[in-house]
C-alpha cells in the first residue's frame, strides 16, 4: 500500500473538536503523496482560519497503526524550534487516533496559558 496523506477537519461545535458544526462531515482534502505536501495544505487552511477557535485541521495518514502526541514549549509561535533547555515530548504509541486525541487534549489544556506550548498528533 502506497502512503498517502489527507488534511481533515473543519469548523466544530466546540473546542473538544469532536462534532462538526451544522451536523456536517469533516472536510477531507487530498490525497497527498508526501507528508510535506499535506503539511503545506494544513498550514494554509490553519492560517486562513486562525481567528476562529472552533476551526481545526489535522493530517491523517492512510494505513497508520500508531499515533503519538508530540510537542512541548517552542521558541516562538512558528512552533518550529523547541525552546532552549526544553525537550520535545513524545507520548505514545496509541492504537487509535481517538485515544491519542484524548492525551493531546489533556496536555494542551494543562498548558493553555502558555502560548508557546503546542502539541500535535503524529501517525505511523
Amino acid at each position: 500500500m502506497r502512503e498517502s496523506y489527507w488534511v481533515v477537519g473543519g469548523e466544530y461545535t466546540d473546542t473538544s473538536f469532536t462534532k462538526i458544526a451544522g451536523d456536517g462531515k469533516e472536510e477531507r482534502i487530498g490525497p497527498f503523496a508526501t507528508y510535506d505536501e499535506a503539511r503545506q495544505q494544513w498550514a494554509a487552511r490553519s492560517m486562513a482560519s486562525v481567528d476562529n477557535a472552533l476551526v481545526r485541521y489535522r493530517i491523517d495518514k492512510r494505513g497508520a497503526t500508531e499515533y503519538w502526541v508530540v510537542g512541548g514549549e517552542y521558541t516562538d509561535t512558528t512552533f518550529s524550534q523547541i525552546a532552549e533547555g526544553a525537550a520535545e515530548k513524545r507520548v505514545g504509541p496509541f492504537k487509535s487516533y481517538e485515544e491519542a486525541r484524548k492525551h493531546w487534549a489533556a496536555l494542551s489544556m494543562a498548558a493553555v496559558d502558555n502560548a508557546l506550548v503546542r502539541y500535535r498528533i503524529d501517525q505511523r
